[in-house]
This record gives C-alpha cells, sequence and structure tokens, in this order.
C-alpha cells in the first residue's frame, strides 16, 4: 500500500463537497482511500468500491476464523473419519 500524502489523500468535507466527482475519481485510479475531515478532525473515509469489497471478504473470513478457534479451544471439534460418516449417511438418504 502507498504511503498517505496529506495533500492528497486528506480532504475536508466542504471541499469534497465542491469536488466530489474527482475526488471519486482520484480514489478509483489510485485505489487509495480518502479521509475526509469536519472541523479539523476525522469524519469518513472515502473508499473505491473493490477495495472496500475486499476488506468486507477479508474481515468475514477473520470473523470466521476467529470462531473456529473458540470452538476449538471449547473442544467443539470432530475428527475426519466422524464428519465423513456424518456426510455419508446424509448423502444415503
Amino acid at each position: 500500500m502507498r504511503s498517505l500524502k496529506p495533500s492528497r489523500d486528506i480532504q475536508p468535507v466542504t471541499e469534497f463537497r465542491a469536488k466530489a466527482a474527482q475526488f471519486i475519481e482520484q480514489v478509483r485510479e489510485n485505489r487509495a482511500p480518502m479521509y475526509l475531515t469536519q472541523h479539523g478532525r476525522s469524519a469518513a473515509v472515502l473508499l473505491d468500491v473493490e477495495a472496500y469489497e475486499a476488506m468486507v471478504e477479508e474481515l468475514e473470513l477473520l470473523r470466521d476464523v476467529r470462531s473456529s478457534e473458540v470452538q476449538i479451544a471449547a473442544g467443539k471439534v470432530s475428527s475426519h473419519r466422524a464428519v465423513m460418516n456424518r456426510l455419508r449417511k446424509r448423502l444415503a438418504r
């Protein structure tokens, strides 16, 4: 990921209102987030749709891994053989 360039990647909301289409195009081209500020404080982040989708997919995967780790720690596990036997029984119905 590229380094943050404040003059390009951090913009006030008022500037975004005036140049929304230009900023959206910049985010699409650079594939880097733009940080919007309001009253000198961070207010929002503008992301390219593909970058957002990739981030959501990664987050979902990480949540699944964490859930699995909790289940393993709680002893909620099955052997490969037991799972295969259950699947075979279901498929035989």
